[in-house]
């Protein structure tokens, strides 16, 4: 059973910000600022694209809903990042979106790393093939 799920099952203590009958979210124990929360399915799915539509849509709203009650701490925006795979940087095999705040000065910036040369026609025709 992952991290998350004994998280989920109560088998984990964790500081609990949101929950309903389809999501847990909880503050990150290693936050990259003020509030950083993690959002699970309750439901385990390794990656974003195996959930089904519908659960898909709940987790959304999830999200969407702890995003809300976070608006108290008064961030001046916010980052909400997944990682599907290791190669991407998902630690947890476990669904989750970061949610985090981010304050005027805070130094805290999400960048995506060097620009790469790549033919998108060629990459749209591969798509499209």
């Amino acid at each position: 059973m992952c991290i998350f799920c004994k998280i989920i099952n109560g088998e984990i203590p964790a500081k609990v910000v949101y929950e309903d009958e389809h999501v847990l979210a909880f503050l990150d124990i290693n936050p990259r600022n003020k509030g950083h929360t993690l959002v699970v399915p309750k439901k385990h799915y390794e990656r974003f694209d195996e959930m089904p539509d519908e659960e898909l849509c709940n987790f959304i709203k999830g999200v969407k809903k702890t995003v809300e009650v976070l608006k108290k701490l008064g961030f001046d925006g916010y980052n909400i990042v997944n990682n599907n795979g290791r190669v991407a940087g998902q630690e947890v095999n476990h669904v989750h979106f970061h949610i985090i705040p981010r304050y005027e000065g805070d130094g805290e910036v999400v960048k995506f790393g060097e620009v790469k040369k790549i033919d998108l026609d060629e990459v749209l025709k591969e798509i499209k093939e």
